[in-house]
């Protein structure tokens, strides 16, 4: 009797296990409606240097980018106008390179600004972590650092 209550027992944990793993959520992707889908690819291409990734739609509406293993990062046209956003809601990338990647906003006199809002400026957070703060060209806030976790 105690070897069947513990067989039991023992399958019921490996059908709880087998169902976690099953269950495990994760970001398959985020998606950004634009005004100007060819100004908003010139961006996430040459300047932050997302890789573009087959979409489905094929109708010039849709761009998809590879932002790590199994996500992506999805622009949408047809936004009428440029919006306001917080600062907190925002994507953060993590550059190879992050004083490379300043430089190439200063080539390119692209605006960054640390957390506090001031100009040309990098916060250091409290674990150490070096960000920037830019806006896209439709105003959609992002924070990269230099974090190597």
């Amino acid at each position: 009797m105690k070897r069947f209550i513990l067989s039991g027992f023992l399958i019921l944990i490996g059908l709880v296990q087998s169902s976690a793993q099953q269950s495990k959520v994760h970001i398959n992707h985020t998606a950004i409606y634009v005004v100007d889908i060819q100004k908003t690819s010139s961006f996430y291409s040459n300047i932050i240097g997302l890789d573009t990734v087959p979409e489905p739609f094929h109708d010039g509406k849709h761009i998809w980018y590879s932002t790590g293993a199994h996500t992506m990062l999805h622009v949408i046209a047809g936004a009428t106008a440029k919006k306001d956003y917080y600062k907190n809601q925002h994507t953060c990338f993590t550059v190879p390179n992050f004083n490379l990647f300043i430089e190439k906003l200063k080539k390119l006199n692209w605006a960054y600004e640390d957390v506090a809002g001031n100009k040309n400026a990098i916060t250091t957070r409290v674990d150490g972590v070096h960000q920037i703060w830019l806006q896209d060209p439709d105003g959609y806030w992002l924070e990269i650092n230099d974090d190597q976790y």
